[in-house]
């Protein structure tokens, strides 16, 4: 099998427009079904892990990019937040936020995060759930996070882990169709990466744990936290097939601060 047989690695592609896979009916209706019946990995992982790093939220301005549902805006709000800035490229998603929501401290935005034009230090808290792995300009945007947080504003986000996005052909079974093991390869090769999740031909972008830490650094950021989180023991107990994620981490998460004196 060839590399173009089994995942394409293209990294050397012109830049392309934000993809919008979350208003392609098949996908939207599939992820939907997963997010309703708290299927996925964000229940057991991915929310747990990141409300524990949220400093508190009384009276801050937050931008949550990425907000898909509205479930991190509307759960700020419910911890005292002034206001919330959310942002998805999806129309699908912003339909579906704004009809679960009646805020109106919570302004939803059909818009990139690479179209947004946030003013200096306009907001306290900058939040992104499993969206950033989506996005090819990573320093781009994380210049552009720093710059719209005040002095001391944190910036949290997760992504989906290196170890996945480096060649997400998944589990290798053995004989018996039991998981055998999860092949890692072309790790330091950065770029495009088309997997499927739902549907053939969805576009991601892989970079190693270190060129995500590091774009902070380069950025001005002073790094808080590097988390990559495993399942509470109770979701365990519920959904034993929640140990695969023992054997690999399919979650990153980071948590940054912007000095409180810094040139931006």
């Amino acid at each position: 099998m060839t590399e173009s047989d089994d995942h394409p690695i293209d990294s050397q592609r012109s830049k392309h427009a934000p993809q919008n896979i979350y208003d392609e009916p098949i996908f939207f209706e599939g992820y939907r079904r997963l997010r309703q019946n708290d299927t996925g990995l964000n229940g057991a992982l991915e929310v747990p892990a990141l409300r524990a790093l949220l400093p508190d939220l009384s009276g801050k301005h937050i931008l949550d990019i990425g907000c898909g549902f509205g479930d991190f805006a509307r759960h700020a709000r419910s911890q005292g937040a002034h206001s919330v800035t959310a942002l998805d490229v999806s129309e699908n998603m912003i339909s579906e936020a704004k009809r679960l929501t009646t805020d109106d401290n919570i302004l939803y935005l059909k818009s990139s995060i690479e179209d947004f034009s946030p003013r200096h230090g306009q907001f306290d808290l900058v939040v992104s759930s499993m969206a950033l792995h989506y996005v090819e300009e990573y320093a781009a945007v994380t210049r552009k996070v720093f710059n719209a947080l005040s002095p001391e504003g944190r910036f949290i986000f997760s992504v989906e882990h290196p170890i996945c996005t480096a060649h997400p052909v998944g589990w290798i079974r053995d004989a018996g169709g039991n998981l055998a093991a999860w092949p890692v390869d072309h790790y330091q090769r950065e770029g495009e990466r088309s997997t499927s999740w739902f549907v053939d031909g969805v576009r991601k972008f892989h970079r190693t744990v270190e060129t995500y830490v590091n774009t902070l650094l380069v950025a001005g950021f002073a790094l808080d936290h590097l988390g990559e989180p495993k399942p509470l023991p109770e979701f365990l107990d519920a959904r034993p097939m929640l140990e695969e994620t023992l054997r690999r981490p399919p979650i990153l998460l980071l948590a940054a601060t912007k000095p409180a004196f810094s040139q931006s």
